[in-house]
């Protein structure tokens, strides 16, 4: 996620997805690059590989963890409201997390335990900080417990959003709560937090706070009926090419259990792009005030030292990293996808693939777009 180097010519962006394609890294993509003004949109390979129907602009696509930009700018907008404060206790909405223990040590038994200081709040959800997610060291007794649970404990996925939560908490934090950025369990906290608040499903939620503000007319929590002949496969890269991942019909094509906060969304790519105006400053959302905290900084010094492997030497905002160089914000999603946006300079970069990212270090296909972008 560090800076690229400067944008490259016209052209340039579609042939190097191309070269992807070819070389079966990825089935296809759609992208979109404005900087300067000059904006360039390209559509390579195909949706999906059993039929070849070709890759569209319109194209539905799990957005993974680019999901969080968007239930941040949904959470924001309580906050805006009042309904909730960045440093109100969440117990008072999630009396689930009112007794919550935490390991004597990071590399403690899950037994070996004491209290939790005090309550999470959305502030620490905000930046990941809650105490619970996944640290740079993938290993221990923990990171298996935090995975069953974030996962789901079979190929449906996660519990409803009530018993996924009770069942996080007997599971102890990592850290006290807004002391160490952990990656990604803390959004769907989240999600189910904004659920409460609402008394309204998530999809609700950000349908009504996001996506109709936005003009997000194709995004949501699956695939819907009408979207079917748009949808693409996803598929995970092997050394002998490409295999199915998630097929059309697959997990994706019916509304879950658990809407997930941290990467349960699908989308086009002009539905990312209107996210992005947003972020550049589109008020018709966000106040002035919460698109600057989104986009700064959040981490105190050591507060991300446990995830570098994630944060890669960025900073954190709400809901994606921040560049200390550039002040690009944003982040990737594990299905292949990026989305950033450097404010200062009003750029945009959005990729959308098909292939899963298996690793915390993004492939060779997103350091290229990156190279072409930045």
């Amino acid at each position: 996620m560090s800076p690229g180097r400067p944008g490259s010519p016209p052209g340039v962006l579609s042939d190097l997805l191309q070269r992807h394609v070819d070389a079966r890294t990825i089935a296809g993509a759609v992208a979109l690059v404005d900087r300067d003004g000059a904006r360039e949109v390209a559509t390579v390979g195909v949706a999906d590989l059993a039929s070849g129907r070709p890759m569209t602009r319109d194209t539905v696509f799990r957005w993974a963890s680019i999901t969080g930009p968007v239930v941040t700018v949904a959470a924001l907008t309580f906050v805006q409201d009042g309904a909730i404060g960045p440093d109100e206790p969440l117990d008072r909405w999630l009396p689930e997390l009112g007794r919550l223990r935490v390991l004597r040590t990071p590399g403690a038994d899950l037994t070996d335990t004491v209290p939790a200081e005090r309550p999470p709040t959305l502030r620490d959800l905000l930046t990941s900080t809650c105490g619970w997610g996944f640290p740079s060291d993938a290993g221990g007794a923990w990171v298996a417990a935090l995975h069953r649970w974030q996962t789901g404990l079979d190929i449906t996925g996660p519990p409803p959003p009530q018993e996924w939560l009770a069942g996080l908490a007997t599971l102890p934090l990592r850290h006290q709560p807004g002391t160490t950025y952990l990656y990604n369990t803390s959004y769907d906290v989240l999600g189910v937090l904004l659920a409460r608040i609402a008394r309204r499903p998530l999809p609700d939620v950000v349908h009504q706070r996001v996506s109709v503000p936005l003009g997000m007319a194709d995004t949501g929590f699956a695939v819907r009926d009408d979207q079917r002949e748009r949808s693409s496969a996803a598929y995970r890269a092997t050394p002998q090419g490409l295999e199915l991942f998630d097929g059309v019909d697959g997990r994706w094509s019916s509304p879950p259990a658990f809407p997930s906060g941290a990467g349960g969304l699908v989308g086009t790519l002009d539905d990312w792009a209107a996210v992005a105006g947003e972020l550049h400053g589109g008020g018709r959302v966000l106040s002035a005030e919460s698109l600057r905290q989104l986009t700064t900084d959040q981490l105190q010094p050591g507060q991300g030292r446990e995830g570098q492997l994630f944060l890669a030497g960025q900073g954190w905002g709400f809901g994606g990293s921040v560049d200390p160089a550039t002040g690009r914000y944003g982040w990737v999603g594990g299905t292949g996808t990026s989305a950033h946006v450097t404010p200062a300079t009003g750029g945009t970069a959005i990729l959308l693939t098909q292939t899963t990212v298996d690793s915390p270090v993004p492939p060779t296909f997103l350091h290229d777009f990156w190279d072409v972008a930045f």
